[in-house]
């Protein structure tokens, strides 16, 4: 009880997730040192210096069952012949350390572009097109599962986790009348461009399986159609270009209203995990609560 109140207390830092993939290293039998932290959101990315290796540290115990969607989910991709991260095939995935999933991916050596908004829609077809063989068990798309822990666990003012709850509800209360106009297949769960990588041979690959699941299709062109009509991230034509190569606007959906509630509230709710990290990431949380509070506004979010 000691360690787990110890963890609580410090919660998932960077300095906690180093730790925890030096830990997994000694595990795997690789070297750290010189692993460098890339990324710190819903897990923690970190950079192997002696092998071409990725090490993805998750937040809790709570994410298991997630980790095991990812592995299972990028051999499938990979026997289908689909460009997708590739998981460390020799290692037995995943690992628990301290009460934290990791698994060990294959680097990607990125080119010198980055992915376009006409390439994610067709990705996005590609993969919504695939049948999912009776082997590989998905959850359904669930947009609450995190949000409720994420609140309790979130180092940010009262009134704000009051704010986010009555919200949380209000939303699941729309969700609940939602109607989808097609049948459900893969979908990514977390569909944004930058999920996307262009590695050195030209080649677009899907990266990110944590979300994975079973379920409308909707789901993946939620991201991009906020990103768009709510945030304006995207110029006119990267949008276009979008929705041509996918073959359909979400905007135009009556359900999409619900869909940019639920897509906005989850975009504050990830970020604002990290709010202790810096007062950069602080700062956008603010920007966000406060565009939550009124439907109404501009937003002027940043891309995080």
């Amino acid at each position: 009880m000691a360690v787990d109140a110890a963890r609580t207390q410090e919660g998932f830092t960077s300095a906690r997730a180093a730790r925890v993939m030096a830990a997994a290293c000694r595990a795997a039998g690789l070297d750290d040192r010189g692993a460098e932290l890339i990324r710190l959101g819903e897990n923690a990315l970190f950079r192997l210096a002696s092998v071409p290796v990725i090490v993805r540290v998750a937040r809790g115990e709570e994410w298991l069952s997630k980790a095991r969607v990812e592995v299972d989910v990028s051999r499938w991709l990979g026997e289908e012949g689909l460009p997708a991260a590739r998981i460390v095939e020799d290692l037995e995935q995943p690992f628990l350390i301290d009460g934290h999933p990791v698994t060990f991916w294959h680097l990607i050596v990125e080119g010198d572009r980055k992915a376009t908004y006409g390439e994610l829609g067709g990705v996005l077809r590609d993969l919504h097109s695939l049948t999912v063989p009776d082997r590989l068990s998905l959850p359904s798309f669930s947009p609450f599962d995190k949000q409720e822990l994420r609140v309790d666990r979130a180092v940010i003012p009262h009134d704000d986790k009051v704010f986010l709850r009555k919200r949380w509800h209000e939303l699941r209360d729309k969700y609940t009348e939602l109607r989808f106009e097609t049948p459900k297949g893969p979908v990514h769960g977390d569909a944004h461009v930058q999920n996307l990588m262009v590695d050195d041979q030209g080649r677009v690959i899907l990266i990110d399986f944590e979300a994975f699941c079973y379920d409308h299709p909707e789901w993946d062109l939620m991201v991009t159609a906020v990103e768009h009509h709510s945030l304006g991230w995207q110029t006119d034509v990267q949008y276009a270009d979008f929705v041509a190569a996918y073959g359909r606007d979400l905007y135009d959906w009556p359900g999409y209203e619900t869909l940019r509630g639920i897509q906005e509230f989850g975009m504050t709710t990830w970020l604002m995990q990290n709010v202790q990290e810096n007062e950069e990431t602080a700062a956008e949380y603010r920007r966000r609560i406060a565009g939550l509070r009124n439907d109404d506004a501009p937003r002027d979010w940043r891309p995080w």
